[in-house]
C-alpha cells in the first residue's frame, strides 16, 4: 500500500480548527474517542462524564412478552417523514430528499429488539452511489459527520477556538458536502440520537453494547436500508469516524463475507484503529513516536509555521533520531540530552517539563502544561482547543474535554429542530448526541482491544478493487496520525499499492470543523470515488 505520511492534496490555509467523534466525536464523534483505561497514553477524557439514562423504549407488537418492567412506556416512534431542500455546489443547483426513518433490529429470534434511526439525502438521479456515515464513541450519534463533515448542512462555530455550549446554532450550505457525488445515509447506533432499544438493560447491553453484535446489527442495517429502498446494486462506501473507524473495517469484511454485499470503498476519518500500538510505553518506544508528531504539529501551528515540509521533518527525526534514541535508553546519556534539546525545541515546551519527561510526552500531562500559564486546558481532539481550568491546582484533570464540553449543546439543538421542525418527524422522546449510557455500558472486550487491523487487511485481500482512504488531522492525539502511518506501513502490499493511503489535513480529531481542511478531503474523497 502507498502511505503518505502528509496529505497529498495541495497545502491549505492554516486557521485554528478542532474536534471529534467521536465524538467524532464529530466528532465528532463524535465524537467521542475515549478509551480511558489506566495510564492510557492518549489521556482520554470522555468515558469519565457521568452517565445519563436512555429514555425507555416504545412497544412493538414483535417484542417478546417476557418483559414485565416499564421499559415500553413511551410512544411509537412516528412514521418516515420526508422533504425536499436544494444547495448549489460550484455554481450548479442540487435539489435532494432528506428521509428520517427506522430500521427495526431484531433479535436471533426474529423478534424487534431496537429501532434505529437514520437520515438520509438522496437525490434523484440514475446510477448514483450510496454512502453509509457511522460515528463512534461508542456512544456518538451521526450528527457530528452529518453536520460536521460530509452533509448538505453545516453547523458553524463548533469544534474550535472560542466556540461556546451557548452559540446560537446555525446551518448553512456545506461547501465540503459529497451529496453532489453520492447519496448519504447517517446511521445512529442504538442509544444514540433517538435509536433506542426495546429490551431491558442487561439484554440491552448484550445485543447492542458489545463489539461483535454491534457490527452484525450495524451490518444488517445497511443491508436491510439497500434492500428496501432497491439499491443493492448501487456502488457502495462507507465511512466511519472515530470508533466509527474501528467499525469501518469490521462492518466492511462482516458485510462482504457474511451477508453478500461488497463496498467499493472506505472512508475511515481518524479512527481508533490499532489500540495496540499504546502498550507497554515502559518498553516500547511506539506509543511516543504516535504522539510526538500531533504534539509537535500543534506547536508549529501556534507559530504559524505547520506546512508538509516542516512535517516531512518532524516525521522523519521521530522515525529516525528519536527512534534510535528511545531504544537506547539510559545506555546513551549524551544522545537522551540531545533528544530532549530537540523534542524542546520541537514542542515549546517547558525545559523542565521535558527534561523530567524523559522527552516521552504523557498526553494527559502534556495537555495541562500546554497551557498551563494562561489557566487553560487542551482538548485531546486539538491541543489548540481550549477552556480554563477550574482546578488547576488538583492533581489530574477533574474538568470535561474543552471541545466536548462546548458541542454537546449545539449540536443537539440543531439536530432535534432539523429533524422535528424541518423534516417534520414529530418525535416524543430526547436526543442524545453522546450518550455517556452507552459509553459507560460497552463491553470493552478483547475483541475491541485488538482493534480492526486483521479484518482491514482481510478486506482489502478478499477484493482487489476496494479502496481505503485513512484520514487525520495533524493535531489529534486522541486518534493519532502516526498510529496509521505506521500501521499501514506494515501492511503488505496487494496489487495496486494505492489502495490503501493515509492522508493528513490542518486541524484536530474533527479537522474537517475548519472549512479549508473539509473541502480538501472533499477533493480527496471524490477522487477515489471516480476510480470505481
Amino acid at each position: 500500500m502507498k502511505i503518505s505520511a502528509l496529505s497529498r492534496a495541495p497545502w491549505r490555509t492554516l486557521s485554528a480548527v478542532a474536534l471529534a467523534c467521536c465524538i467524532s466525536l464529530a466528532c465528532v464523534s463524535a465524537i467521542a474517542q475515549s478509551d480511558n483505561d489506566s495510564g492510557r497514553r492518549r489521556g482520554q477524557q470522555a468515558a469519565d462524564q457521568s452517565a445519563n439514562p436512555t429514555p425507555a423504549a416504545a412497544p412493538d407488537k414483535n417484542a417478546a412478552k417476557t418483559d414485565n418492567t416499564d421499559y415500553n412506556k413511551l410512544p411509537p416512534l412516528p412514521p418516515d417523514a420526508h422533504v425536499e431542500q436544494s444547495i448549489v455546489i460550484d455554481g450548479k443547483k442540487l435539489t435532494y430528499t432528506v428521509t428520517v426513518g427506522t430500521l427495526p433490529v431484531r433479535d436471533e429470534q426474529g423478534k424487534t429488539a431496537g429501532e434505529l434511526v437514520y437520515t438520509a439525502y438522496t437525490v434523484d438521479a440514475p446510477d448514483r452511489p450510496v454512502t453509509f456515515a457511522v460515528n463512534g464513541g461508542p456512544g456518538a450519534s451521526s450528527v457530528y459527520l452529518n453536520f460536521g463533515a460530509i452533509g448538505p448542512k453545516h453547523l458553524d462555530s463548533i469544534g474550535n477556538e472560542g466556540a461556546s455550549p451557548s452559540d446560537r446554532p446555525t446551518l448553512s450550505d456545506n461547501p465540503g458536502t459529497w451529496l453532489d457525488f453520492t447519496d448519504l445515509v447517517f446511521l445512529d447506533p442504538i442509544g444514540t440520537g433517538f435509536s433506542r432499544s426495546l429490551v431491558a438493560p442487561d439484554e440491552t447491553r448484550k445485543l447492542f453494547y458489545t463489539t461483535e453484535p454491534d457490527i452484525h446489527y450495524l451490518s444488517r442495517a445497511i443491508y436491510d436500508w439497500l434492500v428496501n429502498n432497491d439499491r443493492l446494486t448501487s456502488r457502495k462506501y462507507l465511512v466511519g469516524e472515530s470508533y466509527g473507524g474501528f467499525r469501518g473495517p469490521r462492518i466492511t469484511y462482516y458485510l462482504q463475507s457474511q451477508l453478500g454485499v461488497a463496498m467499493n470503498g472506505v472512508v475511515l476519518i481518524s479512527p481508533y484503529l490499532n489500540p495496540t500500538l499504546e502498550q507497554n510505553g515502559d518498553l516500547s518506544p511506539l506509543p511516543w513516536l504516535v504522539t510526538l508528531p500531533s504534539i509537535t504539529a500543534a506547536n508549529l501551528e501556534r507559530q504559524g509555521k505547520l506546512t508538509p515540509e516542516a512535517m516531512r521533518d518532524v516525521i522523519d527525526y521521530d522515525l529516525g533520531t528519536y527512534l534510535t534514541t528511545l531504544i537506547k535508553g539510559t545506555s546513551d546519556p549524551a544522545a537522551t540530552d540531545a533528544m530532549i534539546q530537540k523534542v524542546t525545541q520541537m514542542t515549546g515546551l517547558d525545559p523542565e517539563f521535558v527534561k523530567y519527561s524523559g522527552g516521552r510526552l504523557e498526553t494527559g500531562a502534556y495537555l495541562r502544561e500546554v497551557h498551563r500559564e494562561q489557566g487553560k486546558l487542551g482538548s485531546v481532539y486539538d491541543s489548540n482547543v481550549t477552556s480554563f481550568d477550574p482546578f488547576p491546582y488538583a492533581p489530574r484533570q477533574e474538568a470535561n474535554d474543552p471541545i466536548l464540553a462546548a458541542i454537546i449543546a449545539p449540536t443537539t439543538t440543531a439536530m432535534v429542530n432539523f429533524v422535528t421542525h424541518t423534516v417534520g418527524w414529530k418525535v416524543d422522546a430526547r436526543y442524545n448526541a453522546l450518550s455517556y449510557d452507552v459509553a459507560q455500558n460497552w463491553d470493552r472486550d478483547e475483541s475491541l482491544r485488538r482493534g480492526s487491523v486483521t479484518e482491514l487487511r482481510q478486506a482489502v485481500a478478499a477484493d482487489p478493487r476496494l479502496r481505503v482512504m485513512i484520514v487525520h488531522g495533524w493535531n489529534d492525539l486522541s486518534c493519532p496520525f502516526m498510529g496509521s502511518v505506521l500501521t499501514v506501513n506494515q501492511m503488505p502490499v496487494m496489487g495496486d499499492p494505492t489502495r490503501v493511503s493515509v492522508h493528513e489535513f490542518p486541524g484536530g480529531h474533527m479537522f474537517y470543523t475548519r472549512e479549508s481542511s473539509r473541502v480538501a478531503l472533499r477533493k480527496d474523497v471524490m477522487a477515489m470515488y471516480e476510480k470505481h
